[in-house]
């Protein structure tokens, strides 16, 4: 059975990382397709509602390409971990079909009025129809983030009889606190890569000297709304979920820091690499007592490492874990200090003829889909050994009567056909990226209209 687990976590684990690449730019681009057609609706001017278009079709390629790949995913849970759903489906289940019935239906209910309804619905309804696709695509992500917090935190469940999981407070599933601040963390990532890729999209135009009026307000958008991002991703929300790890998942907060002795005064691992064999951090680089301070916000508060846990209760894969929490900390402070750049050069009315920002900008657009990766690998390994944290250990929710070549044969041919379907996205969206938001206007320059209010 331990190689078909193996098998059956690298399965879950390729499908989500795939198929996650498509929601988190929809839930990014759902919140700026409501401010560009907020812009319209306010100013009048035609040249937002046209740049709404354009990345509304962008919108509708990604939210197809999400569907397509979220769909097997969820199969999974019946055919991988059978006994998983079979214990906990009456309560994961509430939020997985409220997610599917309310949102999923809301967002593309709406998704498809604004893209082909503009016309029938006018100005103010089809801003509502904006609106709700951001609403219906924000809601389904709260659903499925809810449903992840109570395996990592769960709340408002009793245990039956025959060892099965109950639903018994809804209330305590949805408000669960752990997914309001892991919902708020995960969403501002989400308008992050929405932010670079429009931004990059801007700079490119801009760099090309093409729907250089589009490219502007592009950029524009994309650093003004990224560097809020940004910052919230840091405060409050990543350091609300580093403290709640840190209260109920003492022994994860070691591993992601790669604290192996229990410390007062526990530094904070800059860099260094995790040598679990001999418990220590070879090579740190470390900002003496800080770990404290962040955590009990005391700088000698005591700080439990790895030793104060036994070892069948450490993250199984404590390297990849450190590892992946350190590229999603490291990148964020990087957006961190790039928004406030661009940001600065914007307000110094020197950001559009930047070229180096500009490159910068393009250049970067895989960066926040790493980060929103290696944050999702932190979070999934930092739970292990569990699949619900204090209640089921990942060993005893796999599907008994799937073995390991079954498992591999069909995790070979998702590879396959997923790998055609990433080569159909990106030419999809390139195409979109070359007609650019007039198509078919051969005035692709200066001669464009610039918005007066810009």
């Amino acid at each position: 059975m331990g190689q078909a687990l193996d098998v059956h976590r690298l399965h879950f684990a390729f499908t989500i990382t795939f198929h996650y690449i498509f929601p988190q730019l929809t839930m990014g681009l759902a919140l700026l397709l409501v401010y560009l057609k907020t812009k319209a609706l306010r100013t009048g001017n035609d040249h937002y509602n046209r740049a709404a278009r354009f990345w509304g079709r962008i919108f509708g390629i990604n939210f197809a390409l999400g569907v397509v790949t979220g769909i097997p995913m969820e199969f999974q849970f019946g055919t991988n971990w059978a006994v998983f759903s079979k214990a906990a489906g009456g309560v994961i289940g509430q939020t997985l079909a409220m997610e599917g019935v309310f949102s999923f239906f809301l967002e593309s209910s709406f998704l498809g009025l604004f893209l082909f309804g503009e016309k029938k619905l006018g100005r103010l309804g089809h801003w509502c129809a904006g609106f709700l696709v951001f609403l219906g695509s924000w809601l389904s992500g709260y659903f499925i983030v809810a449903t992840n917090a109570w395996m990592q935190h769960p709340m408002g469940y009793r245990l039956g009889p025959n060892g099965e999981i109950d639903l018994s407070s809804f209330w305590g599933l949805v408000l669960n606190k752990w997914a309001l601040w892991q919902y708020a963390h995960t969403m501002l990532g989400a308008v992050q890569t929405g932010c670079f890729v429009m931004a990059a999209v801007g700079a490119f135009y801009l760099l090309t000297r093409r729907d250089e009026a589009y490219g502007r307000t592009f950029v524009r958008g994309g650093v003004l709304v990224g560097v809020v991002a940004a910052v919230l991703q840091l405060f409050p929300t990543g350091d609300a979920q580093g403290k709640m790890i840190a209260e109920n998942q003492a022994v994860t907060l070691a591993a992601m820091e790669g604290l192996f002795t229990t410390q007062e005064g526990a530094p904070l691992a800059i860099l260094g690499q995790p040598d679990v064999e001999k418990r220590r951090l070879d090579n740190p680089l470390e900002i003496p007592s800080m770990l404290s301070f962040l955590t009990y916000r005391k700088w000698a508060a005591n700080v439990k490492g790895l030793d104060a846990f036994p070892q069948d209760q450490w993250p199984d894969r404590v390297e990849m874990l450190y590892y992946s929490y350190h590229i999603m900390v490291g990148l964020g402070t990087i957006f961190i200090a790039l928004m406030v750049l661009a940001a600065i050069l914007y307000w110094r009315k020197r950001l559009f003829e930047s070229r180096w920002m500009l490159w910068t900008l393009m250049l970067c657009v895989p960066l926040p889909y790493i980060a929103n990766t290696a944050g999702w690998i932190t979070a999934e390994l930092g739970r292990q050994p569990w699949l619900i944290y204090g209640l089921m250990r990942t060993a005893h929710g796999a599907s008994p009567r799937v073995g390991a070549g079954n498992a591999w044969f069909t995790l070979i041919g998702f590879m396959g056909m997923y790998t055609v379907l990433g080569i159909l996205w990106l030419f999809l969206v390139w195409r979109e990226i070359e007609i650019g938001p007039e198509p078919g206007s051969k005035l692709r320059g200066e001669t464009d209209i610039a918005p007066a209010a810009d």
